[in-house]
């Protein structure tokens, strides 16, 4: 907008509309670019005019309910006597029914990097003591905080209010009220960084869709272990990352310069392909939240301190103003599609019966839904009633496409379920499979790939033994070739879409691809089985 000086009301309404458009278009959030003409031409507004046009806006805000942010000023060269300014200034509605926007990020990086200390310092608010105390907090188990090491994947919160504060555990808060006062939400899924917890790293980048990954590196041992694996696992499975250099206070700038030096190299190798964005400044960071969702080929490199807190501020700047990646059109044709939730994790809780976390992801599921489970060990879908939802901690009556959530389902048998089953709507009659065919490309193996090799498939939240039955027009593959494969899982049918992103694993070996083909075992409501012909898909 150039300037919005005392509009006439019908000018005043015409713009209400048009952020209300913008917020919705946005899921919430809208940068507002003030003393810049629509062609993009930098034309600055002098002192009064800005503040005019800013008080205009908060006007058109308060309107729609939202409330704005500066993000940062700007003076432009123009012909005139008068210093003239451009400001960026961000939109973000407050939520009405529980609409928070929900970013799902996935924390990667070489054990002892600093992953869990940075999402302690984050969440809770307040600075590590060199020692680790920081994040004692995120442990699930004993062995975990005796040995310093994460083994499981464990989720933190971290809330920014409508005015871009940032709202964590300080002040003694509770989840639920994260939830309540925050209107973006950035759930942290911390990854296990050592080298023998790599499938439940796997798993927690396939089954838990997140939206973006951060990369951490720790300044003083640069790019070691399992960093390039984890960086190949994010590009593989086309997760957006970003990366932090963390722990500089323990090295000199040298030792720091150094490494992101290494980082740079990598990073715009032929294979990866991307553009370093090293952020200095908060400046730097609006700018590298802007690029960075709009070309998935900028990646903006932090360097921190979770002890000094040296360049943590940057950070949260951009995960701030870090928009989602979906726009509300795309969520909203998911919406209409058939209930569809994945189960990657079961509990027993006392009073309530068996729950089930995971991801909605398609659909919507209300309280009292009736849903079907599957498919069991012998390929059967079992009936159930969703009894209550909860989203972050804190209760939810509908869950909308995307949204991470657990779903209590009374006294049903825990021992029916596992990982990597999915509760869908009667209706969709979904089809299961125990073979199937995918394009796959060989990432790195020891000798050759044939016919009879076992390997760990994940699909999603399915994660299960497969042994390749035929590489079709090969005998056998070697490193860096790609064919299509079929594969035969060894104990039970699993759930399977065409087009779903494959990774594969074996001791050394690695592989990824996609789902090309299934051949289909149709279930009878009676719990009778059919099976089609291969290549017969039914749908």
């Amino acid at each position: 907008q150039l300037k919005l000086v005392n509009p006439s009301q019908y000018r005043f309404e015409h713009l209400v509309t048009q952020m209300k458009w913008r917020l919705q278009e946005g899921r919430g959030e809208a940068v507002y670019q003030i003393g810049v003409e629509d062609n993009g031409l930098l034309v600055g507004l002098s002192e009064e005019e800005m503040r005019a046009s800013l008080k205009t806006l908060r006007r058109m805000a308060e309107k729609v309910g939202a409330d704005i942010t500066v993000l940062r000023e700007r003076e432009v060269d123009y012909d005139s006597d008068v210093p003239r300014k451009i400001t960026e200034v961000l939109v973000r509605k407050v939520p009405d029914n529980q609409q928070f926007l929900d970013l799902r990020v996935a924390v990667l990086g070489n054990v002892d990097s600093g992953k869990s200390t940075l999402l302690g310092v984050l969440t809770q608010g307040e600075l590590d003591n060199g020692r680790g105390r920081a994040r004692l907090n995120l442990f699930r188990h004993l062995h975990e905080i005796q040995s310093g090491r994460t083994s499981s994947i464990s989720f933190e919160i971290l809330g920014f209010n409508s005015k871009g504060e940032v709202v964590n555990y300080s002040d003694s808060r509770t989840a639920e009220e994260i939830c309540e006062s925050s209107s973006k939400m950035i759930t942290f899924i911390d990854l296990a960084g050592h080298h023998k917890y790599l499938k439940t790293t796997i798993f927690g980048l396939t089954s838990y869709c997140p939206d973006f990954a951060m990369l951490v590196v720790s300044a003083n041992t640069g790019i070691a272990g399992t960093t390039r694996e984890h960086l190949g696992l994010a590009m593989a499975l086309k997760v957006p990352f970003f990366i932090v250099i963390s722990k500089v206070d323990l090295c000199s700038k040298a030792t720091v310069e150094r490494t992101v030096k290494q980082l740079e190299r990598i990073l715009k190798q032929p294979g990866c392909n991307k553009l370093p964005l090293l952020v200095n400044s908060d400046d730097d960071a609006v700018t590298a939240a802007q690029q960075f969702a709009q070309s998935p080929n900028i990646t903006p490199i932090f360097t921190l301190s979770s002890v000094s807190g040296e360049n943590l501020d940057l950070l949260k700047v951009f995960l701030n103003i870090l928009p989602p990646l979906t726009n509300s059109k795309e969520q909203e044709e998911l919406m209409q599609q058939l209930t569809e939730f994945q189960v990657d994790e079961i509990y027993t809780v006392p009073e309530v019966g068996t729950v089930v976390g995971g991801t909605l992801s398609s659909g919507i599921c209300r309280e009292g839904e009736n849903l079907v489970v599957g498919p069991t060990d012998d390929g059967k879908f079992l009936r159930l009633k969703v009894c209550s939802i909860q989203r972050n901690r804190s209760a939810c009556r509908v869950l909308r496409a995307g949204q991470a959530a657990t779903l209590a389902l009374g006294p049903f048998d825990r021992s029916l379920l596992r990982k990597g089953m999915v509760m869908v709507s009667p209706e969709m009659n979904p089809t299961i499979c125990s073979v199937f065919e995918a394009e796959i490309v060989l990432l790195f193996h020891a000798t050759t790939f044939r016919k009879g090799f076992q390997v760990t498939v994940h699909v999603g939240n399915v994660r299960q033994t497969a042994i390749v039955e035929k590489i079709h027009g090969k005998d056998k593959l070697r490193t860096g070739e790609k064919a299509v494969v079929r594969f035969r899982f060894i104990k039970h049918p699993e759930y399977l879409k065409i087009g779903a992103k494959l990774l594969f694993r074996e001791g050394v070996t690695k592989g990824i691809g996609h789902v090309t083909d299934l051949q289909a075992i149709t279930t009878k409501e009676n719990g009778l089985e059919e099976s089609l012909g291969p290549g017969q898909l039914s749908f």
